[in-house]
C-alpha cells in the first residue's frame, strides 16, 4: 500500500531527519547538497542515494569540485510504507542512511548498526 503525501510535507520529513544529525557531525558536512527526486530512474526501488566523495577519500584535489549530493527518492519511499509513521521512519533512516556515505561509512556496517 502506498501513503498519499504532498511534496511540502516529504520535504519537511527530510529537513526534520536532517536535524537528527548530532550538531558535531553537522558542523563537518561541507559542500553537499540535500535533494528530493521521485525515483531514480536506473533503479527505481533505490529510497536514497549518495553521490560524491566521501570525506575519507578526499584529498588535495577536491577543493573546487561541485557540490555531493544525496538524493532521496520520494515516491520509492511512499510506495513501501503502509502510513505516515513509516514514512517519517524511513525518510529518518534513509537520511542518516546516505549523510553517513558522505562521512566514508560503507554500507555493510550500516547494516551492521541499524541504519540499513
Amino acid at each position: 500500500m502506498s501513503v498519499v503525501m504532498s511534496d511540502d510535507r516529504f520535504e519537511e520529513l527530510v529537513g526534520e531527519a536532517l536535524d537528527l544529525i548530532p550538531p558535531e557531525l553537522a558542523k563537518a558536512i561541507d559542500n553537499v547538497v540535500i535533494l528530493v527526486d521521485s525515483r531514480n530512474e536506473d533503479e527505481p526501488g533505490l529510497l536514497g542515494l549518495y553521490h560524491g566523495i566521501a570525506l575519507t577519500e578526499r584529498d588535495s584535489y577536491y577543493g573546487g569540485s561541485l557540490p555531493d549530493t544525496v538524493t532521496i527518492y520520494r515516491d520509492s519511499i511512499l510506495e513501501i510504507c503502509a502510513d505516515e509513521d513509516e514514512v517519517v521512519h524511513e525518510v529518518a533512516v534513509t537520511v542518516i542512511h546516505e549523510i553517513a556515505h558522505y562521512f566514508g561509512i560503507e554500507e555493510d556496517r550500516l547494516h551492521e548498526l541499524g541504519w540499513g
